[in-house]
């Protein structure tokens, strides 16, 4: 989770999880040398409440000479404006804070504090909401940059630790309340399932979890390898897909329509039913679903797409389908020895050189969101061989990694259609690996 040079950018509310997960990377720091910046959001719920915790939070960062980036916002009203329930504002202002504040500081990953209860509360409620084998596993480990070090430590652990230590925490008195669906879980089926059935369902639950996270990688590769078997640029071959498990064949139409819906979310299995149905019986037949997602029967293929698009598809990385190549006014052409950034994203003077420790690229998570990958993890999910990786040159601003050349440019610096600027960069000589470049787009 945490390597020599590390920038983490850490998420502390001046609860018990966040303040201990603080301290045990202070201790931490001290075998491993990475650097700390601490990010505190008031969700604008509690009033003078909040304001005290805000300023618990940046007494421990000066304490301890820490970087502390204070954001507040106003999570009823991001309810109301994003249609989405208080919980899900207040989780999206917090990352869309964590992902600011690691644009300042450099940040290469994100500390959160979720610990076994957590993932537990977690499970159920996907599983009470109806969810595939995704949602049951839970919170991951490590998903991209996120990591969580106490996804191991129960509460009760995490709370002793603190009173040995005579640590103080705050108490948030919404975690009290019984208006959030979480803090119904957490509150009144968690504990009767302690009491009433195991002591241990907490853990129980997360070690299932563990398992259902292996079965899921697992699927996620087989998924990936269907995908680019019945799959060409935005179409679908009829034969080759029902050739696949009925497992395999949902999976790919459901990665299909998460990745064409602006959030990758609101997509359920009665969407996946819906487009299977195409796969039946011939005859030219279309199929419209929620944010102009159209799918069509042409002969021996299913062509997807949607209505902001021009039925191409977005940027599906994980299952190598072509990228949409964005037009600015005019089309930039596509050649892999030249690329183009949008030139006033660029703040510093970048240079070519090779890797150095907390490089890191911005990519597409598949859901709409872009995200930071280091550099070490982007070259290991790529295969590219050990030997190799010190001597494929990337041109860089700082850590960011604007190109791994012969490879792709990161989706921060892309060209879209608000691009004013265009900085073009040619390579003269050959390419690392034109084949993996074009692919990325």
């Amino acid at each position: 989770m945490v390597q020599h040079g590390d920038k983490i950018i850490l998420g502390v509310s001046g609860g018990a999880d966040s303040v201990c997960l603080l301290f045990l990377l202070l201790e931490y720091r001290k075998r491993t040398a990475f650097e700390m910046a601490v990010v505190h959001v008031n969700h604008g719920l509690r009033g003078r409440a909040a304001e005290e915790d805000a300023r618990y939070v940046e007494d421990l960062c000066k304490q301890w000479k820490l970087p502390f980036y204070p954001v507040k916002g106003d999570v009823r009203s991001l309810a109301t404006e994003e249609k989405c329930s208080e919980e899900d504002a207040g989780r999206r202002l917090r990352y869309r804070a964590f992902g600011q504040a690691a644009e300042k500081f450099g940040g290469t990953k994100i500390g959160v504090a979720h610990n076994s209860n957590d993932r537990a509360e977690t499970m159920l409620l996907h599983l009470f909401r109806g969810s595939g084998l995704k949602g049951l596993c839970g919170m991951e480990p490590v998903r991209e940059n996120i990591i969580r070090p106490l996804l191991c430590l129960e509460r009760e652990e995490i709370e002793a630790y603190l009173q040995e230590r005579n640590i103080p925490w705050c108490t948030d008195s919404t975690n009290g309340e019984d208006k959030y669906t979480r803090n119904r879980i957490r509150h009144h089926i968690l504990p009767y399932a302690e009491e009433e059935i195991s002591e241990k369902s907490v853990s129980h639950m997360c070690r299932t979890a563990e398992l259902l996270a292996e079965t899921e990688d697992y699927l996620r590769q087989q998924t990936a390898e269907a995908g680019k078997r019945c799959i060409s640029g935005n179409r679908i071959d009829t034969e080759t897909f029902k050739e696949l498990h009925p497992v395999l064949q949902k999976r790919v139409l459901l990665a299909i329509l998460e990745n064409l819906s602006p959030t990758g979310k609101d997509i359920a299995a009665v969407h996946v039913q819906d487009v299977l149905t195409l796969f039946e019986r011939r005859g030219n037949r279309s199929i419209c679903l929620p944010f102009g997602i159209r799918f069509r029967r042409q002969y021996d293929e299913v062509i997807f797409g949607n209505g902001r698009e021009s039925e191409q598809q977005k940027a599906l990385p994980e299952f190598d389908f072509s990228e949409i190549f964005l037009k600015n006014r005019e089309e930039v052409p596509r050649n892999e020895y030249t690329k183009w950034f949008d030139y006033d994203k660029i703040k510093e003077s970048p240079v070519v050189r090779f890797r150095q420790t907390g490089d890191y690229l911005t990519i597409s998570d598949g859901k709409g969101n872009v995200i930071h990958k280091s550099l070490k993890d982007y070259m290991i999910t790529e295969k590219i061989p050990r030997e190799m990786r010190d001597r494929i040159p990337v041109l860089a601003e700082g850590s960011h990694v604007l190109w791994l050349i012969g490879y792709r440019i990161s989706e921060y610096y892309k060209i879209d259609r608000n691009t004013k600027r265009i900085l073009q960069v040619k390579l003269i000589g050959d390419c690392a690996d034109s084949g993996t470049e074009e692919k990325n787009g």
